[in-house]
């Protein structure tokens, strides 16, 4: 289940089970990994608690949602973060998740490609040193030097990249809510949050 973040103004609210309107809507562009939101979330805390928790809690909780459905497939909204009580732990949390997503970018690696068979090869940047290899493809040299390279890239594996991409979507999209004074909403579906609304301003 993929949990979608959203955010209107608070005269523009409506109970379940009419769905939200799609003026005035603010949405985080996130990838369509359900998982991935969740994962963002995990580590990180918002009022004392982990911020995924209280998604649960407020979704799943004995106390259902009340609010309008952001769309098909998807559920009754809670209200996840109210302005202005709630601002400043909205912003640490922003803070938060940027930190996590820099601290767990993982190393920077030099990358080059074979000019024949087009095979990659990356080398992380504290290890790069000028040489020349044979391609273990077609066995064409390639040269390993910085001026050759095709530039850098981060040596993690892809689930955790999308994860830092909802990271700083989240972070960027929570910003921008409370400096709107408008409420954060969170709904369950079988998708996560897609884009529909009006992006987040970096």
């Amino acid at each position: 289940m993929g949990f979608r973040f959203l955010s209107v103004p608070a005269f523009r609210l409506v109970d379940h089970p009419q769905s939200l309107p799609d003026e005035d809507r603010l949405e985080p562009q996130l990838p369509p990994v359900p998982e991935a939101v969740e994962r963002a979330l995990a580590s990180a805390e918002f009022r004392d608690i982990r911020a995924r928790d209280r998604l649960r809690a407020l979704l799943q909780g004995d106390l259902p949602p009340r609010l309008g459905s952001p769309g098909s497939g998807f559920g009754p909204s809670a209200v996840f973060a109210q302005p202005p009580q709630d601002l400043p732990a909205l912003l640490r949390l922003a803070d938060e998740l940027e930190a996590l997503a820099r601290r767990e970018a993982g190393e920077r690696a030099l990358v080059w490609k074979c000019k024949d068979c087009n095979a990659r090869y990356a080398v992380p940047v504290s290890l790069v040193r000028p040489v020349s290899i044979r391609c273990e493809r077609c066995g064409v040299p390639v040269e390993l030097s910085a001026p050759h390279s095709l530039g850098e890239e981060s040596l993690i594996d892809p689930f955790q990249g999308v994860v830092n991409t909802c990271r700083r979507e989240l972070a960027v999209f929570f910003r921008e809510a409370m400096a709107r004074g408008w409420p954060v909403l969170v709904a369950e579906g079988d998708r996560p949050s897609v884009d529909g609304g009006e992006p987040a301003r970096q």
